[in-house]
């Protein structure tokens, strides 16, 4: 056996339970850094760091694993850096698995001049130049790949889907995604339906460079790659892309591109019924209670999300009670602490009261404290909807979580 046909090895995924008459399941995710039992909520350092908080301090809230944001790091510090380090966990001082995205998200929202979001609902006029009101477009696709303007300084560069592979095989994820072209739902359909051939394309092109450079770098651990499958809103290209990269190389798979709420559950699940079962599946940016429950029914594996820890720097804390902003009023002279259920450090140590003076003194040490227990939060929802499937609770849980929190009685 070959070096790098052992570290494959390293990578795998196993189904435990099935949750009866639908796409949910538990699981293992196997790496070359650990396992990560699954549903399992995944905590995102974008620049590689969870904002405000240390990695041990992840670590303890129970998140099984990271993911850094591919097109962040290439700008700065730079792949190169991550690489001598000895890869992304060994930079930031985590031990577990990681995973990095392929960049194509920021590169067409940040390019498009969205920042953070980009159109996620379908009100509007159709439009295959989508653009924010007021912006300047920075990045300009082709068939080859992407160019675009860093949102830093300014300089032009260049990412293709051997670039994307290059850079994520420098930064040492456990986990990495193939490039994708990302689409808005004001996109047409015809501008769908070649965005996907090209993404097709780019996927063959992402496995054929993965396998050059994991047998160049064949002294570094495997990296699993996933291929991501958009196709917006259409049955027939979601299905279409599950099919076509169902089929190819890949370790797993990433369920990307926007998508209307209240159409979540039905594209996991028409996904999620073309994809090989023995494969694990990546929900990008999801991280509501309600989505939660309706993105694992159908199917899908992990998720990762920045709004904890977003939501926390703005003072906005989660309890099974509903969220709600702890600048309030209300809360200067609360002795209590955020959630008297929960039991993450800040919960246990700290005050709504003391939460709310440093917020109004604008004090760091507020944020680190509200991200610990929101991503502490959302990690431990998703630990207790996979306990459901393992113990025939899931819908018991469901009634139970989302009556409480949705009641708003926080």
């Amino acid at each position: 056996m070959t070096q790098q046909q052992n570290d494959r090895s390293r990578f795998g995924f196993e189904v435990k339970q099935r949750l009866d008459g639908r796409q949910g399941r538990t699981g293992v995710i196997r790496t070359p850094h650990g396992e990560i039992r699954t549903p399992a909520f995944i905590p995102v350092g974008t620049k590689a760091t969870v904002k405000a908080v240390r990695p041990e301090d992840v670590a303890a809230t129970g998140a099984q694993a990271v993911l850094a944001n591919a097109y962040h790091l290439y700008l700065q510090p730079g792949p190169e850096v991550l690489d001598a380090a000895g890869g992304l966990g060994a930079f930031m001082n985590w031990p577990g698995p990681t995973f990095t995205d392929s960049g194509g998200f920021q590169v067409m929202s940040l390019g498009a001049g969205f920042k953070k979001v980009i159109a996620m609902d379908a009100t509007g006029v159709q439009n295959d130049d989508v653009i924010a009101p007021g912006k300047e477009r920075l990045a300009h696709v082709d068939d080859d790949g992407v160019t675009f303007k860093s949102h830093l300084d300014g300089s032009r560069h260049r990412f293709t889907p051997e670039i994307s592979m290059q850079v994520q095989h420098q930064l040492g994820a456990d986990i990495i995604f193939a490039f994708d072209e990302l689409t808005t739902l004001l996109n047409t359909r015809g501008y769908q339906e070649e965005s996907l051939e090209r993404t097709r394309l780019w996927a063959l092109r992402c496995i054929a460079e993965h396998r050059r450079l994991t047998a160049e770098r064949a002294h570094r651990p495997y990296q699993a790659l996933f291929g991501v499958l958009q196709g917006a809103q259409y049955e027939d290209l979601r299905r279409k892309a599950a099919r076509d990269l169902g089929v190819m190389d890949f370790d797993g798979y990433g369920i990307g591109g926007a998508m209307e709420k209240e159409n979540l559950g039905t594209i996991v699940r028409w996904v999620s019924e073309e994809l090989p079962e023995d494969k694990p599946r990546h929900l990008l940016g999801i991280s509501e209670p309600d989505d939660l429950f309706t993105s694992i029914e159908n199917g899908a594996d992990t998720f990762d999300c920045v709004s904890p820890s977003r939501v926390a720097r703005n003072a906005a804390v989660y309890t099974a009670d509903g969220r709600f902003n702890i600048s309030g009023a209300r809360y200067k002279k609360d002795f209590g602490p955020i959630d008297p259920e929960c039991g993450c450090y800040t919960c246990a140590h700290y005050s709504r009261a003391y939460l709310h003076h440093l917020f109004k003194a604008k004090e760091m040490l507020f944020s680190t404290l509200c991200t610990i227990h929101n991503e502490h939060f959302i990690v431990h929802l998703v630990d207790r909807i996979r306990d459901s499937i393992e113990d025939g609770r899931f819908e018991e849980l469901r009634a139970d979580v989302l009556g409480r929190y949705y009641a708003g009685k926080a």
